[in-house]
């Protein structure tokens, strides 16, 4: 038999005795139950640092910077456009990112701001957008804001803390928002620190054992988002990232695409 220790990832070090021939099944224990999730998760983690090390030596860097900077740019352009940016994250929830973004080329920043609700529920319903009526109706009541890149003059984009109340001040402030979809926004205007947990980032965290598999599904609450975004954010620490880059390389590795 073999006696394996483990230090690196439990507190206290613990001797397992592997299966004698070789099976690399630990033997029945009062521990199992509890050790082998936990060298499963750890390893897991491991691999995937591994592959977003090795992902980041690829072309992709490339892409990934590419996008990042179009995000930034965005906060130097009119207002409208940034405008429009927040209507394509409202048209996300509970929708492809590619009919959004049908939606969003085909209507305009002129459009989002100009066209009345039943151009814009036509539009919508043209490109086979769940929930048509609804967020016709969210993109109006937004109009309130329409000159949202003024108001994000308040919250400086590297800053974490600041990020945080943008998030917040959206979430309050414009209907048809949730922690989601206003992460979304911001990555999309240049802020760097929050997680856009969706169900691709969602899969690829309960596949590597980050989250329990039964979270995939389940409702996020404000709780949950914040509890998976501190796991994002010990990932992105892990492989020298900010949480905006993270999640384009995790969307990559789940869709084969760096989308916006």
């Amino acid at each position: 038999m073999t006696c394996v220790k483990l230090e690196s990832y439990l507190k206290y070090p613990i001797l397992l005795v592997e299966h004698p021939f070789g099976s690399g099944e630990l033997l029945a224990s009062p521990f199992r139950t509890f050790i082998y999730p936990c060298i499963r998760a750890h390893l897991l983690m491991q691999a995937l640092i591994d592959q977003l090390a090795t992902l980041r030596k690829t072309d992709i860097r490339e892409t990934v910077e590419q996008r990042l900077n179009e995000f930034a740019a965005v906060r130097a352009r009119p207002s409208a456009d940034v405008f429009s940016e927040l209507c394509f994250c409202l048209l996300t929830a509970n929708a492809k990112a590619s009919t959004a973004l049908a939606i969003q080329r085909e209507l305009g920043p002129l459009g989002f701001l100009t066209k009345n609700q039943e151009e814009i529920t036509q539009c919508l319903r043209k490109h086979a957008h769940r929930f048509h009526n609804n967020k016709a109706a969210y993109i109006i009541a937004a109009r309130k804001k329409a000159d949202i890149k003024r108001t994000l003059t308040r919250w400086t984009p590297a800053d974490p803390p600041d990020n945080h109340a943008a998030r917040d001040w959206l979430v309050e402030n414009v209907h048809g928002l949730g922690m989601k979809e206003a992460s979304h926004f911001l990555r999309n205007v240049g802020y760097q620190h929050l997680a856009i947990i969706d169900r691709h980032i969602l899969r690829v965290l309960g596949d590597n054992a980050i989250i329990a598999k039964q979270m995939v599904q389940s409702t996020l609450t404000r709780k949950k988002y914040l509890a998976i975004e501190k796991k994002l954010r010990h990932l992105a620490k892990a492989t020298d990232m900010n949480l905006a880059e993270l999640d384009l390389y995790l969307w990559y590795l789940k869709t084969g695409r760096v989308w916006k």
